[in-house]
């Protein structure tokens, strides 16, 4: 069973979408694509091999619907598509205020409708990894850093709405909690919106996590350090390693009788390719999205909070 999709936003990411969903092999079917500007519709949807549409055909033409486009478009278009009995794949951020969330998901619960929310990195191989060598210890502290040179594009938004979301939403799910308490300081370099930032979430218990994000960095970074009573865990993203200090860990330390270092990588797969195989099991199933609309929320409030605390 397939399930007919349209795309709603031809921009860079809504491309790969669209691609994906029509190169087959999954259960999606690319049947329409549609994008504010004609021209890239047109050139998008030929490299696709569908047709480009208005939105409103082109949701009328699916059974789901993706929405890629700019952050502020998310609450309007997703509003015609669950208006529409569509399922709604909303890439991140759920939308641009927490108001336009509580709206989008109560539509989508109204009519028994799926909203998932595009946060891609609960679907990599390295978050599963995290996850696996997270599991059954107590963490009491997570330091992500997540920063990259400047490039042109969503510049709509500042760099938390970016880029520090997708950790802000890791960090949720690591913590399986909300923060008590949020601070932050940030500034601009390149655009009108805060393009480096460095937020301290407060976690019941004591716990807390540190997030920097950077737009405007020398080199791409991606790192995660997870500190507990148990050890450390240390995370490569970008060199796909993984090392645990722990008690009994196989690569004994000389300087900590009883302790060892346990390490591990992972082969990455096709992060979009699983995220939007979920969606689909979402939809065809009646399984539960990895990232609903609860999830897409609470990450969207606390990097709505950063954003106020940076000022």
């Amino acid at each position: 069973m397939e399930l007919r999709v349209a795309v709603l936003g031809a921009g860079h990411f809504g491309r790969f979408h669209a691609l994906k969903a029509a190169r087959g092999g999954g259960r999606l079917r690319l049947v329409a694509l549609h994008d504010a500007d004609p021209a890239r519709a047109e050139v998008v949807a030929a490299e696709c091999g569908v047709p480009a549409l208005g939105a409103i055909e082109a949701i009328e033409a699916a059974e789901a619907v993706i929405v890629a486009a700019p952050t502020r478009f998310h609450a309007a278009l997703g509003r015609q598509v669950l208006r529409a009995g569509r399922h709604l794949f909303m890439e991140k951020p759920i939308a641009a205020t927490l108001a336009e969330a509580d709206e989008l998901a109560r539509l989508g619960a109204e009519r028994g409708l799926v909203l998932q929310v595009g946060h891609i990195e609960r679907f990599s191989a390295a978050f599963r990894a995290v996850v696996a060598a997270q599991e059954g210890a107590r963490a009491t502290h997570w330091e992500a850093l997540r920063v990259a040179p400047f490039r042109p594009r969503s510049l709509d938004v500042s760099v938390v709405l970016d880029l520090m979301i997708h950790d802000i939403d890791l960090v949720l799910k690591l913590a399986g909690d909300v923060p008590e308490t949020i601070q932050a300081v940030g500034g601009r370099v390149a655009s009108e919106h805060a393009d480096f930032a460095v937020a301290r979430l407060g976690f019941s218990g004591g716990r807390a996590a540190t997030i920097t994000a950077s737009r405007v960095s020398l080199a791409m970074e991606r790192r995660l350090r997870v500190l507990g009573s148990e050890g450390e865990m240390n995370v490569d993203f970008l060199g796909r390693s993984l090392a645990v200090l722990r008690r009994g860990g196989a690569e004994a330390v000389a300087t900590m009788p009883g302790y060892g270092i346990e390490r591990a990588g992972w082969t990455d797969h096709d992060s979009l390719e699983a995220e939007q195989a979920g969606f689909a099991a979402a939809c065809l199933d009646g399984m539960a999205p990895e990232v609903g609309g609860t999830e897409g929320r609470a990450a969207l409030s606390v990097a709505l909070a950063v954003e106020a605390a940076i000022g």
